[in-house]
C-alpha cells in the first residue's frame, strides 16, 4: 500500500497525512474546499517545523515529505490510485453512508475503505458497499503525529487479510495498534466519555468548580488534562454526539450525555473550536481561564 487517501482536510485529516507522508507514502489529500486544503497544508507545514527545531525532522526529510501531499477537491481524482482511502470527515452517520457508498464506486475494487470514527459502527458503514470485508476502523488520536495509540476496528464482515494489512501497516507508521471489535465507542470512547459524562454531571450538581474537578483527576489520577479541558479540546459537540451513539447502541441509561451538555452545545459553546466551553480561550494565546458562566 503505496498510496494513500484521506478524506477530509481538518485536524485529524492533516495529521493523518502528515504522519503518513513523513514515513514515505505518497498522500492524497482530499476535500471539497480550497482553502481547507490549503490551510491544511500551511498546519503541517508548521507542525513539521516544530518537528525540525526539535530535532527530530530534517530539513531535508521536512521537504520531501511535504513533496508527497498531492490536493484535490475532486473525490473522483482523488481516489483512482489509492491503495486505501481512510475517511476522516465530520463525526455524522448519514455523511458517512453517503461517502463510502461513493467510495466504494470510485475506489479501485482491491482498495481498502479505513474510516477514523471514533464511535460510529464500522458494520453499519461498511453495509453501504460491496465490500464489507475491505472496510475497517483507523481511529487515530489527536494530535496524530504525536500520540502513538491506533484503534483498529474490525467490522462484522471485515477479513483477517485486510485487518493484518492495516495492524502491520500502523507498525509502519511507527504508531501502536491495537485491534478491537465494533461495538459503540469501541474501547477509547466507551471508557473516556463516561468519565467525561461524570465529570460534567460533577459540575451540574454543585459537587465542585471546573478547576477543582479537572484538579482532582490530573494530581489524584495522573491525567495530564482534566476531564472538562479535555472535553474542550475534543470539542463539546464531539463528546455529545459520542455519548448518544453510545446511549443509543447500548440502551443503558448510564450513558445519557448531561443536560448540561446538551445546552452547552445548543447554545454554541462547543470548546477550543469556538473559544469558550468550560474554559474560556483566545486565539493565540496559550492561557485560558474558567468561562464566565461558571465563576457566577
Amino acid at each position: 500500500m503505496n498510496n494513500i487517501t484521506v478524506i477530509g482536510s481538518g485536524t485529524m485529516g492533516n495529521g493523518i497525512a502528515h504522519v503518513f507522508a513523513q514515513n514515505g507514502y505518497k498522500v492524497s489529500l482530499v476535500d471539497i474546499n480550497q482553502a481547507a486544503l490549503d490551510k491544511a497544508l500551511a498546519t503541517i507545514s508548521r507542525n513539521m517545523d516544530r518537528q525540525v527545531a526539535k530535532g527530530s525532522l530534517s530539513e531535508e526529510d521536512k521537504n520531501t515529505a511535504l513533496s508527497k501531499i498531492k490536493t484535490f477537491t475532486s473525490l473522483k481524482a482523488g481516489i483512482e490510485h489509492a491503495d486505501l482511502v481512510i475517511e476522516a470527515a465530520t463525526e455524522n452517520l448519514q455523511i458517512k453512508l453517503d461517502l463510502f457508498k461513493q467510495l466504494d464506486e470510485l475506489s479501485k475494487d482491491e482498495a481498502i475503505l479505513a474510516t477514523n470514527t471514533s464511535s460510529i459502527s464500522i458494520t453499519k458503514i461498511a453495509a453501504a458497499t460491496t465490500r464489507p470485508d475491505k472496510v475497517i476502523g483507523m481511529h487515530f488520536m489527536n494530535p496524530v503525529p504525536v500520540m502513538k495509540l491506533v484503534e483498529v476496528i474490525r467490522g462484522y464482515a471485515t477479513s483477517d487479510e485486510v485487518t493484518a494489512k492495516i495492524m502491520d501497516l500502523s507498525k509502519k507508521l511507527d504508531k501502536i495498534p491495537v485491534e478491537v471489535n465494533d461495538y459503540p465507542g469501541f474501547v477509547a470512547n466507551r471508557i473516556l466519555m463516561p468519565m467525561i459524562n461524570e465529570a460534567i454531571y460533577t459540575l451540574y450538581e454543585s459537587v465542585a468548580g471546573v478547576e477543582e474537578i479537572d484538579t482532582v483527576m490530573k494530581l489524584g489520577m495522573a491525567h495530564p488534562m482534566g476531564p472538562l479541558q479535555l472535553a474542550d479540546f475534543i470539542g463539546l459537540d464531539v463528546c455529545l454526539s459520542i455519548l448518544r451513539v453510545l446511549h443509543e447502541g447500548f440502551g443503558n441509561p448510564k450513558y445519557a450525555p448531561c443536560p448540561l451538555l446538551v445546552n452547552m452545545v445548543e447554545a454554541g459553546f462547543k470548546g477550543v473550536k469556538t473559544g469558550e466551553g468550560f474554559y474560556k480561550y483566545t486565539p493565540g494565546v496559550k492561557e485560558f481561564t474558567v468561562s464566565p458562566q461558571f465563576t457566577k
